[in-house]
């Protein structure tokens, strides 16, 4: 079995995904094909080098709908002879598409991929494409399903996390996010959009609030709690899951959850035959992946179980792991892993996240494997793991060590 290696790994910044936002006019084929572009171009790939892209994006309609990675390859400027594919594990999809290159390059099916995802959440509403197991009454009864923000509410209840906790953690990333782009961080990796005249659109993250505090954050309404409450309110479904919860604790709200935003990013993902092909130097080894299904109604706690069979496949610990990326979906997600694991906060998104800097939902886990091979290479660490909680009860993992 090949190695599978990470040569190179791009992202947009992240617009916010609304009509004022700096991206809400470009369309996520055109940010594709620019992300696509920029790799090729980085990496000096002509356009057939590659096997494959493998894109992930969440709401397949409209313009993100049919097969939106082959739209995107024929919008770049890789030839039309690279096929494409689009898939969907909700917020891991970038995730998966890197993983999903990785395993092939692994069993030989082809030397080269890029992998990676978009999502424009402006332009294509979060929900839009009519899930059936939150529309379908059989569907939705039988697995008692609750939204994302009740399920955040949940795992707070269930493990004890406060209110106070949960807003420490956002202030948190909001002052990494501040202090690593302050400190140039992200550079290597960020690939600014510009219009057709070559003028910037956007440079940086547009999402994030610096100057964020535990005063300001306390101001705002729990997001959650009418909809929990309000007969026949969702902790009435959730109670019938988990009798044994007297009450939701609703502790979440717009600053202590993931942001709404659009981006776009690529990993490049091939063999050692691949990189010499084509001249390049390997930046890691992917060492492990692995995806997992967990309880659909509590539904975000999948980060602990896939890094617990992440760990055991691999043959690591815990303490094998220099650096965490676990996206900030919502705040209890994050304090959930960190308590499972009783891993210094210092080791878990050292550059902030999602909460500050949003959360593209198809883009999102290849921006975090990123963002973590970056940050070993800053600060000279040697491996790092990259999980996410999905939306229906899923959990995946990437384990990544630099070359």
């Amino acid at each position: 079995m090949s190695d599978a290696y990470i040569y190179d790994a791009v992202r947009t910044p992240r617009g916010k995904g609304r009509k004022d936002g700096a991206l809400h006019e470009v369309t996520s084929v055109r940010l594709s094909a620019d992300v696509l572009n920029a790799v090729k171009a980085r990496n000096g790939l002509d356009g057939h080098a590659v096997e494959d892209v493998i894109w992930g994006n969440v709401t397949q309609v409209k313009e993100q709908g049919g097969c939106l990675a082959r739209t995107a390859v024929l919008a770049s400027e890789l030839d039309e002879s690279i096929p494409g594919l689009a898939i969907n594990r909700f917020c891991a999809s970038g995730m998966e598409a890197v993983n999903l290159a990785a395993n092939q390059v692994m069993g030989g099916a082809g030397d080269g991929y890029i992998a990676g995802g978009v999502e424009m959440m402006g332009r294509v509403a979060m929900g839009s494409d009519g899930a059936a197991i939150a529309v379908d009454p059989s569907v939705a009864m039988e697995s008692y399903f609750v939204p994302q923000g009740i399920s955040a509410d949940i795992i707070a209840t269930e493990f004890g996390f406060s209110r106070d906790e949960a807003d420490a953690l956002a202030v948190e990333s909001q002052n990494r996010a501040a202090a690593a782009w302050a400190d140039n961080r992200f550079a290597k990796s960020i690939v600014g959009v510009k219009d057709q005249n070559g003028l910037s659109i956007l440079d940086r993250d547009e999402y994030m609030r610096p100057g964020t505090d535990m005063q300001s954050l306390g101001a705002l309404k729990p997001s959650f709690k009418d909809m929990g409450e309000v007969m026949p309110g969702f902790d009435a479904v959730a109670k019938l899951k988990y009798p044994h919860l007297e009450a939701i604790n609703h502790i979440h709200h717009a600053g202590n959850s993931s942001g709404i935003v659009d981006g776009a990013a690529a990993v490049l993902v091939g063999s050692k035959a691949f990189g010499e092909k084509w001249g390049l130097t390997p930046r890691a080894r992917i060492r492990q992946t692995t995806k997992i299904g967990t309880d659909p109604t509590i539904m975000l706690t999948g980060p602990v179980p896939a890094t617990e069979k992440a760990l055991k496949d691999s043959g690591m610990k815990i303490g094998d792991i220099d650096l965490f990326e676990v996206n900030e979906a919502f705040a209890a997600v994050v304090l959930r892993f960190m308590q499972a694991f009783d891993v210094d906060p210092g080791r878990v998104n050292v550059n902030g996240g999602a909460i500050a800097m949003g959360h593209p939902l198809g883009a999102t886990g290849a921006i975090i494997i990123g963002t973590l091979l970056d940050e070993l290479e800053r600060s000279d660490k040697e491996v790092g793991l990259a999980t996410l909680c999905i939306a229906s009860g899923m959990g995946a993992a990437t384990i990544i060590e630099r070359v």
